[in-house]
């Protein structure tokens, strides 16, 4: 079968991981797993030190790339589907950030509203903060070298009856593919290609009048302000203010376990996210200058003191709107699927982008695996020694529909969980809009009375969304109806 992956962000170089894995071997070995990876830009740039990303410009809103969205957070949920893959993944990955167990919500005055757990069930796994970059390089390391090409695609011809197409910007010869995986985010190429018959912008991403910024400072004068193991978030009427520890100390012996809170590293994370109304038409071309001095005069009267450390020596390259995908009627049609931000955007508020990208692609992979494990047993059951037709057209007949039914399967298990964190992000994020004084302070007094009152219920919640196994979820649906 020939798997063409399109994107080698976070999503293609785990889809691809994922399905060498987890995917059966065909009953001969002619007829073998094929593999490429196609990315539009050139990721074999590295950045090794944090303080040279901010010099870093060039493709730097493509998550296959440097320093696209600066920090991440990835819950214990895709700790667990990365443990899942490789353990030693899951430990280069830990090394490559910072253990967190709590969420310190509080207002701009630094004072408390609400502590909410991050951590998993027994045994007890936290949840990660690190550069984007950093994850990105963990994943790409166990990619051998040729399964990435560094070519554009221009569009994905879909059929029904017969392998794919993938055609390129530079007019090459296209090439046909039996899957065609569509991990190349917002503005996914594969994604027009399913729905061509659209009406306008029917299914292209929305603007949620939001944009951030962010980036990395020295920790060594923040540390008495920051607690161990937390993420802080702050909330104030002129918009939001987040930051965590980026790296753990190098001399740290558990700095690979997610099961421990390390000492923490060099270097902090930080981001801003306020509002405007209109999107900036081109972000890469906005007065940097100008955003600092707002970036200032947004939070210079809040006396949370690593905000205002953090704003007098900020320098800021990027600036990343906020976007959300509309719900797609299907993510997959024909051989071709979508996953991570090509088939639902998140926005950062739901800090699950990466883990449900992750969650997307253990679940497609484990049920192509069975559903391949099916064809190929009864493939195997129906041959017979005079059979004289050639079985690579027959069982490239049967692994389209193994595709086809475990891409239904994969988008109907799926789809409530990401459409749920949506919703509960978008009411959450409405909390980093502008507000009058009454305002803001009436929802200083609604965080706090959740917070104290309601602690368990919020305790709960999270537990559920990072304890959320998707290959027990999958195996569950698959013994129902195999």
């Amino acid at each position: 079968m020939k798997i063409v992956i399109i994107g080698a962000g976070i999503s293609g170089c785990t889809t691809y991981l994922s399905l060498r894995k987890y995917l059966p071997k065909p009953p001969a070995p002619a007829l073998d797993h094929e593999y490429i990876i196609y990315e539009a830009h050139d990721t074999s740039k590295d950045v090794s030190a944090l303080n040279e990303q901010s010099k870093i410009n060039e493709d730097s809103t493509y998550s296959a790339t440097l320093v696209v969205g600066g920090g991440l957070g990835v819950g214990a949920n895709g700790l667990n589907v990365l443990k899942r893959l490789d353990e030693s993944l899951l430990k280069d990955v830990t090394r490559s950030g910072y253990a967190y167990s709590h969420f310190n919500m509080k207002n701009k005055n630094g004072r408390m509203l609400m502590n909410r757990m991050a951590k998993g069930l027994t045994p007890t796994m936290n949840s990660l903060g690190l550069p984007r970059h950093n994850l990105w390089k963990c994943l790409d390391e166990r990619i051998p070298r040729g399964i990435v090409v560094n070519k554009r695609v221009s569009h994905v011809e879909v059929n029904t009856k017969s392998r794919n197409i993938v055609h390129f910007g530079d007019g090459s010869s296209p090439v046909d593919a039996d899957l065609v995986v569509g991990a190349d985010g917002l503005k996914s190429v594969v994604k027009k290609a399913m729905f061509l018959d659209a009406k306008g912008d029917e299914y292209t991403p929305q603007y949620e009048g939001l944009v951030g910024i962010g980036g990395f400072v020295p920790s060594a004068d923040l540390r008495e302000h920051i607690e161990k193991g937390t993420m802080n978030l702050v909330f104030g009427g002129s918009g939001f203010f987040g930051y965590f520890y980026s790296e753990s100390s190098k001399s740290d012996p558990n700095r690979d376990s997610p099961y421990h809170i390390s000492e923490p590293g060099e270097t902090v994370a930080w981001w801003s996210t306020y509002e405007i109304a209109e999107c900036p038409s081109d972000p890469k071309r906005v007065d940097m200058e100008d955003v600092i001095r707002q970036l200032r005069e947004r939070h210079g009267n809040w006396s949370d003191p690593v905000v205002q450390k953090v704003i007098s020596k900020a320098e800021v390259d990027s600036m990343y709107p906020t976007w959300t995908s509309p719900q797609l009627p299907t993510w997959h049609r024909d051989g071709v699927v979508l996953l991570g931000d090509a088939a639902h955007t998140l926005p950062p508020t739901s800090g699950q982008g990466s883990s449900q990208a992750l969650e997307d692609v253990e679940s497609f992979s484990l049920f192509l695996a069975h559903y391949l494990q099916q064809t190929y047993a009864n493939r195997d059951h129906d041959s017979s020694p005079t059979d004289d037709s050639d079985p690579s057209v027959a069982i490239a007949a049967d692994e389209k529909e193994a595709i086809k039914t475990a891409a239904k399967r994969y988008m109907d298990l799926r789809r409530p969980r990401v459409q749920a964190i949506l919703d509960q992000a978008r009411k959450f994020q409405n909390l980093k809009r502008k507000r009058g004084v009454v305002e803001e302070y009436l929802m200083f007094c609604m965080m706090w009375i959740i917070g104290t009152f309601f602690s368990g219920y919020m305790t709960r919640v999270s537990r559920a969304l990072l304890d959320y196994d998707v290959a027990s979820h999958v195996k569950e649906e698959l013994e129902k109806n195999p």
